[in-house]
């Protein structure tokens, strides 16, 4: 039977990634702050786990620590394609580590949830400031520095990531390395025709096959889950806009984009519905954190199926069917969305489009 704890003992209360100092984070006290079982000691909390194994992974370059902290058949899902098993993770993070050898991962918010049955989710909004100073997978080295936004999504259980969705931009990365984003993809889709390797196909089952929507268990949640299927609807939302939206939603998108106010939200995407008409998005997973006060953070994951039958953005129509990975952190202040980070490949969706121009050629 559990004792009741004495009045004057206090308990920490979950690591709040948002608000908290790293230096925090990482010496949170010996103290248990939620049930974790089958998770190492030293990790106080769920939040704790994923900035913890980050900071050892990255910061402190022990990259071998992969093998202990993702399963050994772990898949991790990508626009680009998936990464299998434990032992690819850490090939893939020494190479990152060749290419940008002082890359920096902060972390911005950890949203979770816990899933059941000894399972945990999590959100991690990322920002890397790192230094091109080696090959990496869009080209030559070119010395220069960028900032770019990652968000990782992992199901964790028994001390291990087990699956993971990332999503990087790509494009902004290319952009800020001084490239041009189409040449890029178009040079990566040569790439895998020559490797025998087809995006198209290996999206095809996942574009053919939607998953159920996923069910919203309180009002913030389906208050942003509403405002993300609507902005993704391509039709002008009108009054409900303004239910869904502060006037004053600050909003990062993909190739760096800095937004403000639903009228700058509309506009990126009505260029993406010009080049992808048939755009629909089915929200796969949701989490929910309180921020400060009675603010919430909502994290949704969310998948995109379109064909490419439009020009602009992305060149000349192809027809090509294109499959995205996405995910969406929204601040939700007086039950509406106050900020937004979104992130998707778009350099990824590009070399799909590329890839159906080379079958075609």
């Amino acid at each position: 039977m559990t004792r009741p704890l004495p009045h004057h003992v206090e308990v920490a209360s979950v690591t709040h990634v948002a608000t908290t100092d790293l230096a925090d984070m990482l010496s949170p006290g010996p103290e248990r702050r939620m049930p974790l079982p089958g998770f190492d000691a030293k990790f106080v909390d769920f939040p704790h786990y994923i900035v913890l194994i980050t900071e050892e992974i990255w910061a402190q370059r022990r990259v071998d620590l992969c093998l202990r902290y993702y399963a050994p058949d772990c898949v991790i899902h990508t626009t680009a394609g998936d990464v299998v098993g434990a032992q690819a993770v850490v090939d893939n993070t020494h190479a990152t580590l060749r290419a940008f050898p002082d890359r920096r991962l902060d972390a911005d918010n950890v949203i979770w949830s816990n899933e059941g049955g000894g399972a945990f989710y999590s959100s991690h909004l990322i920002t890397s400031k790192m230094t091109n100073l080696g090959l990496s997978e869009f080209g030559p080295a070119t010395g220069r520095k960028v900032r770019v936004h990652t968000i990782a999504d992992c199901l964790c259980k028994d001390n291990q990531v087990i699956r993971e969705w990332l999503v990087r931009d790509n494009a902004g990365l290319v952009a800020q390395l001084g490239l041009e984003v189409a040449a890029v993809a178009q040079a990566q889709a040569q790439a895998d025709r020559a490797a025998g390797y087809d995006l198209i196909a290996h999206h095809a089952e996942a574009f053919a096959n939607p998953p159920p929507p996923v069910a919203f268990d309180s009002d913030a949640a389906r208050v942003a889950g509403r405002a993300l299927l609507q902005a993704w609807s391509a039709e002008p939302g009108g009054a409900e806009r303004s239910r869904l939206y502060d006037y004053r939603v600050d909003a990062l998108f993909p190739n760096t984009r800095r937004l403000y106010g639903p009228d700058d939200i509309d506009a990126e995407l009505a260029e993406i519905f010009a080049a992808l008409p048939d755009a629909q998005i089915t929200i796969e997973h949701v989490a929910v954190t309180p921020f400060l006060g009675g603010a919430q953070d909502v994290a949704l994951r969310w998948s995109l199926r379109a064909h490419h039958r439009g020009g602009g953005r992305y060149g000349a129509a192809t027809g090509s069917p294109v499959y995205c990975i996405g995910v969406s952190q929204m601040r939700m202040m007086n039950g509406r969305v106050r900020e937004e980070r979104t992130v998707w490949d778009d350099l990824a969706v590009r070399r799909q489009i590329e890839c159906a121009r080379l079958r075609g050629a």
